[in-house]
């Protein structure tokens, strides 16, 4: 028979299983079943044995958050995760690669035609601007510039 009650271990490799998670995160998650282990000595080993990378998290997170929204949302995220600064930045710099094309993309499903006035204009410049995209894209995209420059 199998117990019902999981060890501290056991919780954390399934959480993991599942997907990737940031160290803050798990230890968040993790620190309500923490009776007798130490958390911090068993995420160490986890990092230490390569099933907890932060590195990993942010290459998911990016992969999943890219399509919808910018870098600066990106990256506030990832911030609120406790993700290193050095890993914040590579992904940035990865992120702004297409940041104008992904914000047309995304301008052209929501919206489609130019703005005919200024709270038009303003809307749509609203609604980039809640996805994380910085005011330079922003322009760019609302004045109908070419995403290749």
């Amino acid at each position: 028979m199998r117990k019902t009650t999981l060890n501290l271990r056991e919780r954390a490799l399934g959480y993991l299983s599942r997907r990737e998670y940031s160290r803050q995160e798990l230890q968040k998650k993790l620190k309500a079943y923490v009776v007798d282990e130490d958390l911090n000595a068993l995420l160490d080993d986890f990092q230490t044995r390569g099933w907890l990378s932060e590195s990993r998290y942010v290459e998911q997170m990016i992969h999943a958050r890219q399509a919808k929204f910018g870098s600066l949302k990106v990256a506030h995220e990832l911030r609120n995760h406790g993700v290193a600064e050095e890993l914040i930045d590579s992904a940035i710099v990865a992120l702004r690669v297409d940041e104008k094309e992904r914000a047309g993309n995304l301008w052209r499903k929501k919206f489609g035609t130019v703005a005919k006035g200024r709270e038009e204009w303003a809307k749509q410049a609203r609604f980039l601007q809640s996805r994380g995209f910085d005011t330079d894209t922003i322009k760019a995209v609302l004045r109908g510039e070419p995403e290749d420059e």
